[in-house]
């Protein structure tokens, strides 16, 4: 109930698309918890380079780190799909960590799973190819991997922001599209359909 009720110090928001829920140094007095919808994580440069750092979903979470002393937002938010978002007061995402252990049991693993998350996006970005690295981006986007039937790829994420998700130019990913398409390995029917198969491009050595 806590994650689908507004209450003290939690709001919902209907969010439409492209709704920018916090920005890049923003101070970090909030945690989101994204109820339905689908939203980007960007980070910007000084030198005004943007790079998309994670696509996230419904059941996810964002701005935890300021539970741990982050006071400043280090990247912005922005729905690519209308969505629904819930946003809780920092002081009231720890009073119910603290005294709610269902709660709690929920989102420690869910912490846990995004770190393991982030280790593996290092080294993806360290040890595999442009190529390798969309298939993999393309098979979490579709949920490859987790419980229940794989999404259909969202038609709004478009190449340009498969590009800085991978850290790639936009032509190379429009390359790599077309050559997945001729194998069979994704499809354009109802938006972008993800198979299994595109599995072998990533463990491709």
């Amino acid at each position: 109930m806590f994650l689908t009720t507004v209450g003290v110090a939690r709001t919902i928001t209907q969010c439409p698309k492209d709704f920018k829920i916090f920005s890049q140094g923003d101070p970090a007095d909030s945690v989101f918890y994204i109820q339905q919808g689908r939203v980007k994580l960007k980070v910007k440069s000084k030198q005004g380079k943007e790079a998309v750092i994670a696509i996230l979903g419904g059941g996810e979470f964002l701005g935890e780190p300021c539970l741990i002393g982050q006071t400043v937002c280090l990247a912005t938010a922005v729905t690519i799909v209308p969505s629904t978002i819930l946003r809780i007061d920092k002081k009231e995402m720890q009073r119910v960590l603290h005294e709610e252990r269902m709660f709690s049991d929920l989102f420690i693993p869910y912490l846990l799973s995004r770190n393991v998350r982030t280790q593996e996006d290092l080294v993806d970005q360290l040890f595999n190819s442009s190529e390798q690295r969309l298939a993999r981006t393309l098979l979490l986007l579709a949920n490859h991997g987790k419980d229940g039937t794989p999404e259909t790829v969202v038609p709004e994420i478009n190449q340009e922001t498969l590009a800085g998700m991978v850290g790639t130019t936009r032509s190379r990913v429009s390359f790599f599209m077309n050559k997945f398409k001729k194998l069979g390995l994704i499809d354009y029917k109802d938006g972008l359909r993800v198979h299994r198969s595109l599995l072998n491009i990533v463990l491709h050595d």
